[in-house]
């Protein structure tokens, strides 16, 4: 006996890609899901139906059989319904019920209605699901228990890119039908949801990649639900084809086939495309020759590539410039041209096993930078013969090399597949800009622009909506220290510890960040990078819209940096229209994001170090080494740094010699010529400088540690002059990893005085660390055990500061925040040193610990009130 309704087709009805048919059940017509049938039915057979579903074509005298053995079931089914559950011996049937869920969160582009789709089949639930401009919404009914199980699959289970932030339920009055079905996205009056970050290719994409029988071997645009462009394609909400850039590309009936089988992992995933029908590579010359196409494109890059050029590549967020990593003349010649100094280059090799060959790294680090977001990841590089690994130019002097794996399709192709000819397995991938200006996304933008640094253009026609740099990372006591947080982390939620009205928070200036939040939620920015000049401060507005676009808040405030200079605030003042714009002081907003990202609630406080290059402080100086007993709403400041003069502003900043003149002169020490930084500054800028500070002319003082470090980098020896914030620091933590390991009681210490009035800050002397160093540099000891000494006083300092803080607070956490805390030798130590004295410490894991991170604490103090 057959088990099932059987049925007879109708029609298959249009627009739903084959998934739905209208279907005669005993003179009644319904819509069936027919997406279990391995093919679809033609008008006239007939299914066997079962929970709404076509489970089976069958033949007409199948179909007499099943209709002949359902009358027969039906009589004594009836019956048995028709007496009480009681006489019947069971307990009461349950009724069957309708749910409406309503999901928010990340939750479009990442295969969320495929997932509701089937965990509905799974339940044998009827019903619906669409995209809606607030998330997903879903509405299902069958039985109250799978119903329920429904719901708890929801939360619990979700596909392995979405965020559900929230899942609301709404009883509805049961209505009957059968099937389930996936309805066309609607808009909305609000949007409150986020697609994807954009996630690097998957390893069921990249094997189709590689198979010569797969058609789409080879595409270099390859992508499903599972991977590929979200946020840098989209142009509107809902996330569906129509609002990305994809909407350019008419699908082929294969790919439309895919897009429309909830059974594909390719079903409704927006980027889809192949070679008939996708975005094409194009290769531009410089020397004006003839543009090539696909495959050849491709060849053609490689060559150049392999041929010492510069080509200027299309990827998801922007164009990068590419090189031969291993050419020391090609990555000389792009660090000319873009002007890029001693700062390091971000390095693409084509596999782990390359990556192995060039670092050491932990289990840890190794799944950090085989993860699905692939960021750039700060590794220790091997000791290798001269010409064994990649060129001396590609990170000069530096300890680390910044790799990442290939995240795109089209990465993976111009490293290369078996069988390919030779070329690069190791490129340089640097920003596609000049030096100081947004990411280059635009087509005729890259050739305007970088034609002065590129010989070449490998480009193709999918349009970038929104600029996204690579993401920088590094692993550092026990967890992920963000460097850079942006492609494949922006611009997933992050919870806030309490509600928050609708603001807009506008960063700081360097390594510029915006936020928005509202409620329960905050959502920063992508890195959109130093507000030098126009153009950056231009893509800081075109960000903040895209933001509120896709979020749907409408900041009723804005918030920025006290600072009265800074081009942040006054581009929050100039956005402003009519909205109040709070102010925040630079180092409490550091603290509040640590605290913030750990959850604190908003009655909490916590001991707060605050160490970084420069922020305003209250009193007109210079901060940037700061305690502060901090909870959102206000701050105390509790120890610092002394003071020490900084003449002439970023002239100090760029000329570590400077401030290591400055403390010799705090510390009680002459400018004796035998000293390194004395040495380095020319006679007549020294008699500037003595007169300068004997007079305060020009000078502002600073108790910022990140000058301390700059100082201890000149007095050593280590860099005198900077093309880049923090290159002294860096280079002083590279030394202090090389150092041999040494007694503790080797370390320098800093003197602690309390200030004259009752509950003033202490404040930290580094007049004898500085005495110490220059000691020990006369004394000839190495720069690596300089280094390392000074970073273990500087720990040695907070875990005592911190020490301080409780004996008058009884506060036992700790907050570590400012872009000192970028360096992992430090970082480690304070960790370490703290934890050893009992304290709850907190150190930045989803933010970075620099002012990338600042926009979020931002929030959480306007929002206080603060």
């Amino acid at each position: 006996m057959c088990l099932g309704i059987p049925g007879r087709v109708v029609e298959i009805v249009p627009g739903y890609a084959d998934q739905l048919a209208l279907v005669d059940v005993e003179g009644a017509r319904r819509r069936i899901n027919i997406g279990m049938l391995d093919t679809p039915p033609a008008a006239g057979d007939w299914v066997l139906l079962h929970m709404g579903f076509a489970m089976e074509i069958i033949d007409e005298a199948k179909a007499a059989e099943a209709l002949s053995g359902l009358e027969m079931m039906g009589s004594g089914a009836r019956a048995e319904a028709d007496r009480a559950p009681e006489e019947a011996g069971r307990a009461p049937r349950e009724r069957r019920v309708r749910r409406r869920f309503e999901v928010c969160g990340v939750v479009q582009g990442v295969g969320f209605r495929p997932f509701v789709y089937v965990t509905a089949a799974e339940l044998s639930l009827t019903g619906s699901v669409a995209n809606t401009a607030a998330g997903v919404i879903a509405e299902v009914e069958g039985d109250a228990d799978a119903v329920t199980e429904f719901g708890r699959r929801l939360r619990s289970g979700p596909p392995p890119l979405a965020v559900v932030e929230s899942v609301t339920e709404t009883d509805q009055p049961p209505l009957g039908g059968a099937g389930f079905t996936i309805e066309e996205s609607s808009g909305g009056d609000r949007a409150r949801t986020l697609v994807s970050p954009d996630i690097a290719t998957c390893q069921d994409c990249l094997a189709e990649l590689r198979d010569p029988g797969d058609r789409r071997h080879r595409h270099p645009f390859i992508t499903c639900t599972h991977c590929g462009p979200r946020f840098t394609i989209v142009t509107g909400l809902p996330y569906d084809r129509a609002q990305t850039t994809m909407a350019a590309f008419a699908m082929c009936a294969e790919c439309r086939a895919e897009y429309g089988d909830p059974r594909d992992r390719r079903f409704h995933a927006q980027p889809i495309a192949c070679h008939a029908c996708g975005p094409r590579l194009e290769l531009v010359a410089g020397d004006g020759g003839p543009p090539l196409y696909g495959e050849e494109a491709l060849g053609a890059a490689r060559r150049l590539l392999a041929a010492g050029r510069i080509v200027a590549v299309k990827g998801l967020g922007g164009y990068h410039l590419a090189c031969d990593a291993r050419d020391e003349a090609a990555v000389s010649r792009l660090r000319r041209r873009k002007g890029r100094g001693g700062k390091p280059f971000a390095v693409m090799v084509a596999d782990l096993g390359a990556a192995e060959e060039l670092v050491t790294m932990t289990e840890d680090e190794r799944a950090l930078l085989t993860g699905a977001r692939k960021p750039i990841v700060l590794l220790n590089r091997r000791v290798l013969a001269p010409g064994a690994g990649v060129a001396d130019a590609v990170a000069p002097g530096s300890p680390d090399l910044g790799l990442m794996l290939p995240y795109t399709p089209l990465h993976v192709l111009l490293l290369g597949l078996d069988g390919d000819a030779p070329g690069p397995d190791a490129l340089v991938m640097t920003s596609g800009n000049r030096s100081g200006e947004p990411i280059v996304t635009g087509d005729a933008e890259a050739l305007a622009e970088l034609a002065p640094l590129a010989d070449a253009w490998l480009r193709h026609d999918r349009t970038i909506q929104v600029p996204c740099d690579d993401s920088v990372s590094r692993f550092a006591s026990g967890a992920e220290l963000p460097v850079r947080r942006s492609r494949g982390y922006a611009p997933l939620p992050l919870a806030l510890p309490f509600e928050i009205p609708p603001l807009l928070a506008a960063g700081a200036d360097l390594k510029n960040t915006c936020a928005l939040g509202e409620g329960g939620y905050a959502w920063v920015s992508q890195h959109i990078g130093d507000l030098d000049d126009l153009s950056t401060v231009e893509a800081l507005t075109r960000t903040a819209d895209h933001l509120s676009l896709l979020t749907g808040v409408t900041p009723e405030q804005l918030v920025a940096d006290r600072h009265p200079g800074y081009r942040s605030g006054t581009w929050a003042r100039t956005h402003a229209r009519g909205r109040a714009v709070r102010t925040v002081q630079h180092h409490h907003a550091h603290i509040a994001s640590v605290m913030g990202e750990h959850g604190l609630g908003a009655g909490e406080s916590v001991i707060g170090f605050a160490f970084d290059g420069t922020g305003h402080g209250t009193d007109g100086a210079v901060w940037g080494g700061e305690v502060l007993i901090a909870g959102y709403k206000s701050y105390q400041r509790a120890a610092h740094l002394a003071y020490v003069p900084l003449a002439g502003g970023d002239a100090s900043v760029r000329r570590p010699y400077r401030m290591a003149l400055a403390q010799l002169r705090a510390a009680g020490l002459g400018w004796d010529e035998d000293l390194p930084p004395v040495a380095a500054c020319p006679a007549a800028e020294r008699s500037v400088l003595a007169h300068q500070f004997a007079t305060d002319f020009g000078c502002v003082p600073t108790s910022s540690m990140g000058r301390l470090f700059d100082a201890v980098a000149s007095l050593a020896g280590v860099r005198h002059e900077v093309a880049y914030e923090a290159e002294a620091a860096i280079a002083l933590e590279a030394l202090a990893r090389a150092a041999p390991p040494e007694p503790a009681g080797n370390a320098y210490a800093f003197a602690v005085r309390e200030s004259a009035g009752a509950g003033e800050p202490f404040l930290a002397d580094a007049g004898p660390v500085v005495r110490s160093v220059v000691s020990d540099v006369r004394a000839g000891v190495a720069p690596e055990l300089v280094s390392a000494r000074f970073h273990t006083a500087v720990a040695g300092l907070t875990a005592d500061l911190a020490g301080r803080c409780r004996e008058r607070t009884g506060l036992g956490v700790v907050a570590l925040g400012g872009g000192v805390f970028q360096n992992a030798v430090l970082l480690e130590a304070t960790h370490r040193a703290l934890t050893e004295r009992e304290f709850t410490v907190l150190r930045p894991r989803l933010l970075p610990p620099n002012d990338g991170g600042l926009a979020f604490g931002q929030l959480l103090i306007a929002a206080s009130g603060g």
